[in-house]
């Protein structure tokens, strides 16, 4: 479970968050979606216990964040949207070294990031140093790290982000039935019509604030919006995307 109560965060005179109340249960997958700036990786770091909030409480799996932080963080698989890796590591010394993070025994660990290799389709690259992975690879890698300890809850920033048809579509289905075994799961993107196939429930932030929460069915008909992608303008600012984008169009033919 994720709840949050009034959580705010100040970078000296600038509100990025602003009394946020949130609540996820498990079981669910959480979109949640902002612009740019609207204080989704804030939160994010927030939550995982990186930054303190400037006020408010937050609680991950039952653990206060601030007071417990360490609790929180045996408890959670992040896949932060940009993360350096050990490049002079391979993929298997990578996750080998998660798993004594979190103080896995060798075997469990093992067999575990064999596992995950293989449904990423990595096997034949385990012993690679990761400087010579691409982008997709290292990114299978990261939500390798995030998976192997079997977490209670996962913080996931643009996890799709890189991969193929083929390993996005792996990921989307384990994310399903970690969600169906009670995992509590929040969902960052703005590929949108992924979220609107994937999560149970979306919060849309901007500014710092709450706007939005409910199904995706419930903001489209809130905002009188054919889809999500268009509530989604609608809610944070952008009213009529086709004459800016016509306004643009235009000035470069004048130019």
């Amino acid at each position: 479970m994720i709840e949050t109560h009034d959580l705010s965060r100040e970078y000296g005179p600038k509100l990025a968050l602003s009394g946020l109340n949130l609540r996820v249960e498990p079981g669910e997958i959480l979109g949640f979606l902002g612009p740019n700036g609207a204080g989704k990786s804030t939160t994010v770091k927030i939550l995982t216990g990186m930054i303190r909030p400037t006020c408010g409480t937050a609680r991950v799996a039952g653990f206060d964040v601030v007071e417990q932080p360490l609790d929180v963080k045996r408890r959670i698989g992040y896949v932060p949207e940009t993360a350096a890796l050990y490049d002079a590591l391979t993929a298997s010394e990578y996750l080998e070294l998660i798993g004594c993070l979190h103080h896995m025994d060798r075997k469990t660990a093992d067999t575990r990031s064999n596992e995950l290799l293989e449904l990423f389709g990595l096997t034949a690259e385990k012993h690679q140093r990761l400087r010579e992975f691409s982008k997709g690879m290292r990114q299978k890698v990261l939500i390798a790290a995030a998976l192997i300890h079997r977490p209670e809850v996962l913080f996931l920033d643009e996890p799709l982000d890189g991969l193929d048809a083929n390993a996005a579509m792996v990921v989307k289905e384990v994310l399903k039935q970690l969600a169906g075994q009670g995992r509590t799961i929040l969902f960052c993107s703005h590929i949108l019509d992924v979220v609107e196939r994937m999560c149970t429930r979306i919060v849309i932030i901007s500014n710092g604030q709450q706007i939005a929460d409910g199904t995706a069915d419930a903001i489209r008909s809130a905002t009188g919006s054919a889809t999500l992608e268009e509530a989604f303008s609608r809610l944070t600012g952008v009213r009529d995307v086709a004459r800016l984008a016509s306004e643009f169009i235009s000035a470069l033919e004048r130019a």
